[in-house]
């Protein structure tokens, strides 16, 4: 694939991916949005089936999405180097016109909202108890859940006899929404689950410029951990699924 068709559909669905993602937390913090206090499993569905919208608007690029997949299929020898400056380019910039998408569609919430320095969470993570060697354990345990079974997913494929055996392939795309609801219903309680070094840092950065009244910091002293951290999972998990036998 050539360098601009991956930007192109990489940045396409990662901005549909933070968009919807950040917009469903949007709807249960900001007051004055008819989500307001729908809850965490709320915010793990919607950001499932963001996912899914994510991954397929940009079926044309593979839809990778996330810096931690591109890295993890890099590790285990499935992508090459060349195609992997393309797949960041557009994870970053379309997570950070993702997030200001959901600014301008929450404007008049946020405006009205009365606790506008608690804003951050609607477009980066953040640890419940600030520890950040054990939050970066947390992360990196994450991104391995969601990386090494991208990698180990059984696909399609024909059996001796002519008997076709899908594997998770016939679920397309819901199936990786449907592990990473697994991972935030599970393991998003300590850190948020950023497993998403473009999910997280590029929305911190559109918080930081974004002209939203009242706004708290960006916490960049945490910033790194939700970038590391989903980093050094795919890297484990690529390691793993390079040496296990076929």
């Amino acid at each position: 694939m050539g360098f601009w068709h991956i930007v192109l559909w990489e940045l396409l669905g990662t901005a549909a991916l933070i968009l919807l993602g950040a917009g469903v937390v949007a709807n249960t913090v900001l007051r004055g949005s008819l989500g307001h206090q729908g809850g965490w499993l709320l915010v793990n569905i919607g950001w499932g089936f963001a996912v899914f919208v994510g991954a397929s608007i940009a079926a044309p690029s593979q839809a990778h999405l996330n810096p931690a997949v591109t890295i993890g299929l890099f590790t285990a020898g499935d992508l090459p180097v060349a195609e992997v400056p393309a797949y960041l380019t557009g994870q970053f910039a379309g997570a950070f016109l993702g997030a200001v998408l959901c600014w301008l569609t929450y404007k008049l919430q946020f405006d009205a909202h009365d606790e506008p320095e608690n804003t951050l969470g609607i477009f980066a993570t953040g640890p419940v108890h600030r520890n950040l060697p054990w939050n970066l354990v947390t992360e990196v345990i994450g991104t391995f859940v969601l990386v090494f079974w991208i990698l180990t997913s059984p696909g399609a494929k024909v059996e001796t006899g002519g008997l076709p055996q899908f594997g998770n392939a016939a679920l397309g795309y819901a199936a990786v929404a449907f592990v990473v609801i697994s991972i935030g219903a599970s393991l998003g309680g300590p850190t948020g689950y950023a497993i998403n070094p473009a999910r997280d840092l590029a929305p911190r950065i559109a918080y930081a410029v974004l002209p939203i009244r009242g706004k708290g910091d960006p916490d960049w002293g945490y910033a790194w951990v939700p970038v590391v951290g989903p980093l050094l999972g795919a890297v484990l998990a690529g390691l793993l699924a390079r040496v296990l036998p076929t």
